[in-house]
């Protein structure tokens, strides 16, 4: 080859097209070396083996839907666990207040007590201790939602009326519930 056949139009032809294929084989260099970090990350993702991106996601999302209906079936099991707590905790007792008076008008320092313990469904018990200086006397009656079985006597009926009060349980006269 001689300088003037690069010169002429075969020779500006042929560089052309070596200029072309330099550019074209430093291209599949930078994809080849591109596709190598793909495939890197990839392995990172979805580890060694023949399991591609879509065959990874459809894992994936099986997975999700597994998960998905586990929490749903705790989630169920919760709710049954909590709807008999619930039940349990109608039966406890929630209302409960105390009131203190001087039975005798003796002036004995309000020793004479009603206790008022109701559950959820303003059922329960008022414990009466009447003390005088040389007795005391304990009472006890039912109540069933609200009401007494046997009538109330007033301090009675105050205890069952603070107890059950939007305020919550309470003590009559500023005395601690102890």
């Amino acid at each position: 080859m001689t300088a003037t056949s690069l010169t002429d139009t075969q020779g500006i032809i042929a560089i052309a097209a070596i200029a072309i294929a330099a550019v074209a084989l430093l291209g599949c260099v930078s994809l080849a070396l591109s596709v190598r970090r793909l495939r890197a990350a990839q392995r990172v993702v979805l580890g060694e083996g023949e399991r591609d991106v879509v065959t990874h996601a459809a894992a994936m999302q099986g997975g999700f839907e597994d998960l998905r209906e586990y929490v749903g079936e705790v989630a169920e099991r919760l709710e049954q666990r909590l709807a008999g707590v619930e039940i349990g905790l109608r039966d406890a007792i929630s209302h409960r207040a105390l009131v203190r008076y001087d039975a005798y008008n003796e002036l004995s320092g309000r020793q004479s007590v009603s206790i008022a313990l109701l559950d959820g469904t303003h059922s329960g018990v008022v414990l009466t201790c009447i003390h005088h200086r040389d007795q005391a006397r304990v009472y006890l009656k039912q109540v069933h939602g609200g009401s007494g079985e046997l009538e109330l006597s007033p301090e009675e009926a105050e205890a069952v009326q603070l107890a059950l009060s939007p305020v919550g349980s309470g003590v009559s006269s500023g005395e601690p519930f102890a």
